[in-house]
């Protein structure tokens, strides 16, 4: 249920996290509203691990979310507390019943969270059911009536989590032996205790690969749950008599005392340490001290965002790619006017530059290429899985453009070998065009990166003007030719160049319309 959720709204969610965690206060609500809806508070951490390790993200907006989440997965064992286990085979069939009908890819995802929430409390009836029959088994009643010491109870609810991977999972397992009467009250609180801090594992694993921002997110998660449980288990410890009368006076049954005292531990727990949750960031930074390797846009052979030492969760993983494409991006754009410069000034340096930046260019284009191929088959949300199409698009056109940077410093040693001249007014219009090209580039850059179409029309017109620049200088190029002002070399090579231009302009302005094509795409 929680993956077909992630799938059919991951993309949307994803936004409202970068959108609405300006601050740490609208960063729990963020993450009360976002677990919730998810039903996977190991998925938001690990979602938040993998923004902060992307640069999405600092660690207080974390500490919010974080936090948030934390209450926000209360929402699934309340959920389970209520018996719909009457109705779930019918849920469960009009789930399958869309899955086999539903025409769009949409609807057979939303069908996948109609057959998980069915299957669910199916599931839940038939452990219930089981479960019934340990009452009359003396050896498993005495096993677990021996759980008394709160110690060996709350590391029970540790080891079981962090196994599992899911604190619902093993809190909606204590809720069902509380109804069946196999274990205490007092013993399941402690058991709950556990899973909090058993729920952290996911995003530790997570953050393992990761920067080190992500390694200090997850540890926030750990430090916001431990210090949580400590305090919790002083006071059960000191008051648990009129803990437990307290929970069960709003309990109907043994099932809802559970998922009570799990909703009410969490929300002391966010109401005492969010004030302190600056002291916990704190806290986390002192436990990962330093700071990464810094990797520039300009590193060699070396990937910032993606790859095998970057935190991969399908959520983010677009996000990540469009950042790594950006800093491609960069580097053509730089090249380009690198290579330009050495074409006037014929710097031997510039020209060497340019064949090396080249060769980062290209390795990034394999990497990026062979990273799409990767989570293309992995389980990405569907807004992100359309949008794939558009990426490989995006990192041939970028590569297109590095290969025209090394074109002109070919022209570059050539004219340097030869000894061929331009001259003023040819440079003058060559810069003149370098200029409208490098605004298409930034524009277009910016428009794809940000999904924002304000310079739609600019990069249209710019394109227009460039196409028409194109073709005035051509014709002006060939009238210097034959008063005899250019030499026929030196004719042949401004005509590549201004043509290499026109085409550059051509693939910045594919950057910019990948946006579009990729939302006619998504309403077809």
């Amino acid at each position: 249920m929680s993956d077909s959720i992630e799938k059919v709204a991951g993309a949307k969610l994803r936004r409202i996290l970068e959108i609405f965690t300006t601050n740490r206060f609208m960063g729990v609500i963020v993450g009360i509203v976002f677990t919730a809806i998810i039903q996977s508070s190991s998925a938001c951490t690990a979602m938040v691990v993998s923004f902060v390790n992307a640069g999405l993200m600092n660690l207080y907006q974390a500490a919010g979310v974080i936090i948030g989440s934390n209450l926000g997965t209360t929402v699934t064992s309340q959920l389970v507390s209520f018996n719909l286990s009457e109705i779930a085979p019918v849920i469960l069939l009009i789930g399958v019943l869309i899955a086999m009908f539903g025409g769009k890819q949409n609807v057979k995802q939303a069908a996948g969270i109609v057959v998980g929430f069915g299957i669910l409390f199916l599931g839940l009836k038939t452990m219930s059911d089981a479960m019934a029959g340990m009452r009359d088994n003396p050896q498993i009643v005495n096993l677990l009536a021996s759980l008394t010491n709160p110690f060996l109870a709350t590391l029970v609810g540790f080891i079981l989590t962090s196994v599992i991977q899911s604190s619902s999972v093993t809190i909606s397992i204590v809720l069902l032996m509380a109804n069946q009467d196999l274990l205490d009250l007092p013993i399941c609180l402690f058991i709950v205790l556990g899973c909090h801090v058993g729920a952290c594992s996911t995003a530790l694993l997570a953050s393992l690969t990761g920067k080190k921002d992500a390694k200090r997110a997850a540890l926030i998660h750990l430090w916001f749950n431990i210090i949580g449980t400590v305090i919790t288990f002083i006071i059960l410890m000191v008051a648990m008599d009129p803990v437990v009368a307290a929970i069960s006076a709003i309990s109907a049954d043994k099932g809802r005392f559970v998922a009570n005292a799990h909703t009410i531990i969490r929300v002391a727990e966010v109401i005492v340490l969010f004030p302190f949750s600056g002291l916990i960031v704190k806290l986390a930074s002192i436990c990962v001290p330093g700071e990464d390797e810094k990797i520039g846009y300009r590193e060699s052979y070396q990937l910032k965002y993606i790859g095998e030492k970057v935190v991969f969760n399908p959520a983010t993983a677009v996000v990540e790619v469009i950042k790594e494409l950006d800093r491609m991006a960069s580097l053509a754009s730089e090249n380009l006017n690198r290579a330009m410069n050495a074409l006037i000034t014929l710097d031997e340096e510039d020209i060497e530059e340019v064949y090396e930046v080249e060769k980062n260019i290209n390795f990034l284009n394999h990497a990026i290429t062979d990273y799409l191929v990767k989570i293309n088959q992995s389980t990405l949300p569907i807004e992100d899985l359309k949008s794939i199409g558009a990426l490989f698009h995006v990192v041939n056109d970028i590569e297109r453009i590095g290969d025209h940077a090394e074109n002109v410093a070919d022209a570059a040693r050539q004219r340097k070998e030869t000894g061929v001249t331009i001259s003023k007014q040819a440079q003058k219009e060559l810069g003149e065009m370098l200029d409208m090209v490098n605004k298409i580039i930034q524009y277009a850059v910016d428009m794809f990166v940000h999904s924002d179409e304000s310079h739609m029309q600019e990069i249209i017109d710019l394109e227009d003007r460039v196409d028409e620049k194109e073709r005035e200088l051509q014709k002006t190029h060939v009238e210097r030719l034959t008063r005899g002002e250019c030499t026929p070399e030196a004719g042949m090579i401004f005509s590549d160049i201004v043509s290499g231009l026109e085409r550059v302009s051509d693939h910045a302005t594919n950057i910019a319309f990948a946006i579009t094509s990729e939302e006619q795409e998504q309403q077809a």
